[in-house]
């Protein structure tokens, strides 16, 4: 029986910057959308984020063309991907801690572990099932002290859950993808299109509570523009497309272990034993 895919170096780099940013990223959201209309906070990081990203295409000489045959499918997989994770997860932040939204949306490589199973009929090795059980042992310790707030918002919890599990079939279904272009042409157009969704649902939503965002929620926009849309977005999506689902999934695990103690450090949010156990089982 043959082991479970490595990393490349190239890979294994890139997990790691993708970990740190999208970690620490989860309490410096809950600081940007505090005072602020969710939707429209995520709509100004797109729009600062995705002249960046293209940017990065022309200097690494990225085209932008999708064959017409292929619009479909890139709906499809910015549905999945994209549109159902980034609606739910930024309505749903306000309502709870940075932390634990960050638990509960990491989620998501249990879910595609139970995608590929039952879906795709994917049988998982040994190993691979130590590690989802692992994973699910850790959401559930980080989950210890947070069952009785959480039943005073179980829509938000809820969204976030449906969200994990959409953006779990999605990484299934873009392993798969015969799509011929570039991965970063399909993380900008999925991106585009996301943007031009959340533009629509703040416009029709969140109008009459527009206001210049403090500075608090400029600096939060700034850095998920930058390190969330021009980077962290398009590195993880072509560490998807790139390795067997349950390897790239499980690889990103340590992000909501990040986003529990960065939330601790910047939100005072409080840590038990339960939080340092679930560190030892996330690795």
């Amino acid at each position: 029986m043959s082991a479970l895919p490595q990393l490349t170096r190239q890979q294994f780099w890139i997990l790691v910057t993708l970990t740190l940013v999208w970690g620490i990223n989860w309490p410096i959201m809950k600081l940007g959308v505090t005072g602020y209309p969710p939707l429209a906070f995520r709509s100004l990081s797109m729009i600062l984020g995705l002249p960046m990203l293209a940017l990065v295409m022309r200097v690494l000489k990225v085209g932008f063309h999708v064959p017409r045959p292929y619009w479909g499918e890139l709906v499809r997989l910015a549905t999945l991907n994209m549109f159902i994770w980034h609606v739910l997860v930024i309505l749903a932040l306000p309502m709870l801690s940075s932390g634990r939204a960050a638990i509960l949306g990491y989620t998501m490589p249990i879910f595609s572990a139970l995608w590929g199973i039952l879906w795709f009929q994917t049988p998982l090795r040994p190993r691979a099932w130590l590690g989802v059980v692992a994973a699910g042992m850790g959401v559930m310790l980080l989950l210890w002290y947070e069952w009785t707030a959480f039943a005073g918002q179980p829509l938000a919890v809820l969204m976030v859950l449906v969200a994990a599990a959409f953006w779990a079939l999605g990484t299934q279904q873009l392993r798969r993808t015969q799509m011929p272009v570039a991965t970063l042409t399909i993380a900008f157009w999925m991106t585009a299109m996301t943007l031009v969704l959340m533009l629509v649902l703040t416009t029709l939503f969140e109008r009459e509570r527009w206001h210049w965002p403090p500075e608090h929620t400029q600096i939060s926009i700034l850095y998920n523009a930058v390190g969330v849309f021009a980077f962290a977005q398009a590195a993880w999506l072509t560490l998807a497309r790139g390795l067997p689902p349950v390897a790239s999934t499980l690889s990103v695990m340590f992000i909501p272990v990040l986003g529990v103690f960065s939330g601790a450090v910047y939100l005072d949010e409080v840590l038990h034993w339960q939080d340092w156990a679930a560190v030892v089982l996330m690795v």
